[in-house]
Parts: C-alpha cells; structure tokens; sequence
C-alpha cells in the first residue's frame, strides 16, 4: 500500500444539524435529518434541510448575502484553527482551496426572478456574480480562512464534492501545494427538487437506500469541508488518510446510469489502483444508494463483480453502508460529507445503520448493515456516481 495524505480536520452540516457533533450524533444514532417538503416546493416529498435559523454572514463576507453563502460559512469557521496552523506551517500561499458545487446560488437567483417579476427590479444588493456564480463560495471560503492558494469550483453534479480530493491530490503531487481545503456547498432550491420530480424519481416519503421497497430520492443541502496536509502536525490530525481517488467517465446517458454499473466499477478500481490496495482489504463501502431503482441497481452489480471475485456473495469482512437516507441527496455536497462520515466510522470503530434499507432487495446481492455495530474498519471507500456517467470513488484508510 502507498502512503497516503493525512486528513486533518474537517467539518460537516446538513439537515442532521448545524454543526459536525450534532451531524455525527444523529448518523451513529440512526436519526434522520428528513422533513416533509414545504408547499412552496409544489411537489410532495421530504427534504434535507439545514436547520434554521442560519447564523448571519461574518462583515467579511457579507456582500455574498444568500442560502448558500451561509451554508458556505456555516462549515468553515468550525476549521479556521486547523487552516491557521496549516498556514503557520506551510505558507497561505500553499494551502489550497477546491470545493464542489452543484446547485450554486440557484436559489438565491429564483428569489431574485420573482422580485423582478413582481417589482420590476432585482432586489438590492443582488449581483450574480456574488449570489448565483459557482465560484462565489470559493470566494467566501477564501475570504473567511485567508488561503492564498490556487482556488477553484468543480462542478460536475454528484460527484463534484468527491472530484476535488483528486484535484488535491494532483496539486499537491505536482508540488504546487502543501495541503489543502476541499469540499463542497450545495443549497436546496426550485429548479432541483422540481427538476427530479420532472424525472419521476423523487420519493414521496423517506428515502430508502437498496430497499425492496425504495421509491426514489429525497433532496438534501448542506456542507463538508476537510484539510488535507502532505504531513499531519505532531500529535494532531484525524489518523485518518486519503489514500485514492478513482474517476471515470462512462458517458453512457444524460441522467441514467451505465447499465453494467462500468463506471462505477471503474472508478472504484482505479481508486484501489492508485492506492495499491487490493480489493479483499477493503473493509466497508459507503455507497452512492440515492434510492431510485436503477442506480442501486447498477452500483450493486460493480460492487459484485468488484468484490465478489468469481463468488455468489460478497465477503463476509465487506460492511456495505448507505448513508443518504439521513441527509438526502447532497449533490454537489454528497461526496465531500460522505468522506466524513467515513472518516467517523474508522475514527470511531462504529458502522451507522443504512436507515430505510430493510428489507434489503434480495436481488441486488448486496447485503448492508441495516442496524448499526461496534466494527473497526481501516479502509473505507465512498462512491459519487453522477450525470453524464461522472464517477469517482474516494479510498481512505486509518494511518500506521
């Protein structure tokens, strides 16, 4: 196995709660941070909402005024101590800043199209380029934690927030940079939660990851953010590592999935491939699982065909976890979150329950903890399986 690149702190907020502990208590205690969608929404369904009230913008970052500004926020002052010290050790100008986004400022710029529809004017203060731009939350990380680094967004739906840690990587392998804040901000908005309806594969209730009886997907909103360092500071850190990163491009559909699951497959291969990890030490996959029929499906064929290794089943060492059951899907959020959830289970020795999983459908092959256990895993690898067949599959493994 290489060696990988230390984790040194990180930071999460979604519908579980506002801050890390509370979105930690909630996933080990199999607590859901669902709740029925408001009538504005027009459709009928549940939500991953951040909890209100949002905290007001910092002076620093006000003009950036909006949902996903203080989501944005909400995620970073938690990390500012870690990113200091990284700038102490390494330079601010070598601490770099990649965050995933999906939904950028959408919701913003809808309230914006209907005050100019009713008042004729955009309401003050609105700038697209502070409110709406993909970029703006770089921007406002930037501003709040003072790196100097190259900064950039990727946007490339669900997987945008599991893209950036090979984009880190590549920075850092380069020798551009010494370390490096990723992640991702997405925010709930019309477009999305009308747009999923409109492809008839939102769920009217909970969602329920491989279920015999899954509907769909919620939509979620939320935040996570995690420091990647070429070395952990002494006594510090997570002991937890990135170990690989693994992308494909299947391009098989628009909005459906590869049906062979080959670019899941794929990707998870490539991230065990980089890592020099052989499939059998892999201890637990935190699936994509958004619930719908045809992307569990399809992802549980490559897990098979992955790891089953010529078997009728998996083995019995693989723990096999979906987790958007708690949160919604995050979208451009997803991958980064579902890192740190990984990142929680190997720090803790705990696997959380795939709440809504039971029953299981018998005819995707693929067993998941339905309950959660006390079980140490030391190699956690976490698919982002997006439109247009972009894939990326994230390895992380406990450090010594």
């Amino acid at each position: 196995m290489r060696s990988g690149v230390p984790i040194t702190a990180y930071s999460a907020c979604n519908g579980l709660g506002q801050h890390t502990e509370a979105v930690l208590d909630g996933l080990f205690a199999g607590r859901r941070g669902l709740r029925p969608a408001e009538s504005s929404y027009g459709v009928s369904t549940w939500l991953g909402a951040v909890p209100e009230p949002l905290p007001a913008l910092m002076p620093a970052v006000a003009r950036f005024e909006g949902r996903q500004a203080r989501i944005a926020q909400l995620a970073t002052l938690p990390l500012l101590d870690a990113v200091e010290a990284a700038k102490s050790r390494w330079g601010a100008e070598r601490v770099a800043l990649i965050v995933g986004t999906s939904t950028a400022g959408i919701a913003d710029s809808e309230r914006a199209w209907i005050h100019h529809r009713e008042h004729g004017r955009l309401p003050e203060g609105y700038d697209i380029a502070r409110q709406h731009a993909i970029y703006a939350c770089v921007q406002v990380i930037r501003s709040l934690t003072g790196v100097t680094g190259p900064g950039y967004a990727v946007s490339s739906a669900c997987s945008s927030s599991g893209k950036v840690f090979a984009s880190a990587l590549r920075l850092m392998r380069a020798g551009i940079v010494d370390a490096a804040v990723v992640g991702g901000v997405d925010s709930l908005c019309q477009m999305t939660v009308r747009g999923f309806a409109g492809l008839e594969v939102l769920s009217a209730d909970p969602c329920r990851p491989f279920s015999s009886e899954r509907q769909g997907i919620n939509i979620g909103e939320g935040a996570g953010l995690l420091l990647l360092e070429r070395e952990a500071p002494a006594g510090g850190g997570t002991g937890v590592s990135l170990l690989g990163v693994g992308e494909s491009s299947d391009a098989h559909h628009m909005t459906a999935p590869h049906p062979e699951g080959l670019g899941a497959r794929m990707a998870m291969a490539r991230a065990l491939d980089m890592a020099g990890v052989p499939a059998r030490e892999v201890d637990q996959i935190n699936v994509h699982g958004t619930g719908t029929i045809k992307n569990d499906e399809t992802e549980a064929r490559a897990i098979r065909e992955l790891f089953a290794a010529g078997q009728d089943s998996l083995p019995r060492s693989l723990a096999v976890v979906a987790t958007k059951g708690y949160t919604g899907h995050m979208l451009g959020a997803a991958g980064a979150t579902e890192a740190i959830f990984a990142c929680a289970t190997i720090e803790r020795g705990q696997l959380p329950a795939s709440v809504g999983a039971d029953p299981i459908d018998p005819s995707l092959g693929v067993e998941l903890d339905a309950r959660p256990r006390d079980r140490a895993s030391r190699r956690v690898l976490s698919n982002s399986l997006a439109f247009g067949g972009s894939n990326v599959s994230v390895l992380l493994g406990a450090e010594g």
